[in-house]
């Protein structure tokens, strides 16, 4: 029996322990935000926050979850107000198709959690996830926008 908390909410699994993160979100949970994109670790498109931390749930067994806390993009804005890359990717109109940005949401805000001052050179090498549609300026000014209104805000 694996117990996990999926965006605050507690959840226990006893099927195929083999079954990833992505699947079990999708199919099991009914959390439809979170999308399937290579299947192995590349594109981005399903990156979660596992403890926190962004991870691709494509290739995240369920059996290595018990005890987890895990966030979804249904769960990134909080009490009603969208979580500050959400508004920034708004504000610099970044998807073109959107399929994968649930996945650079959650790239990001993970991110930022960690460098809160980015430089183009940060983002470059930190986040790795793919816009098939080539936003990647985009992604660059709504993840600096995004920075800028979190120094602002009081920690969440």
């Amino acid at each position: 029996m694996i117990r996990v908390k999926v965006s605050g909410k507690s959840h226990t699994f006893d099927g195929d322990g083999e079954m990833p993160l992505l699947w079990y979100l999708r199919d099991i949970a009914g959390l439809k935000g979170t999308k399937f994109g290579c299947g192995i670790a590349q594109c981005g498109a399903c990156t979660v926050h596992l403890n926190g931390r962004a991870t691709r749930s494509c290739v995240t067994p369920v059996s290595a979850l018990d005890g987890a806390q895990i966030t979804t993009i249904e769960a990134l804005a909080s009490n009603g107000r969208l979580h500050a890359v959400q508004q920034a990717w708004i504000d610099e109109d970044v998807p073109q198709c959107g399929y994968c940005q649930a996945g650079q949401l959650m790239a990001a805000a993970d991110f930022l959690s960690r460098h809160p001052n980015p430089t183009d050179r940060n983002i470059d090498d930190n986040i790795t996830n793919i816009c098939r549609c080539g936003t990647y300026t985009r992604i660059r000014r709504a993840i600096k926008r995004a920075a800028a209104q979190l120094r602002k805000e009081p920690a969440r």
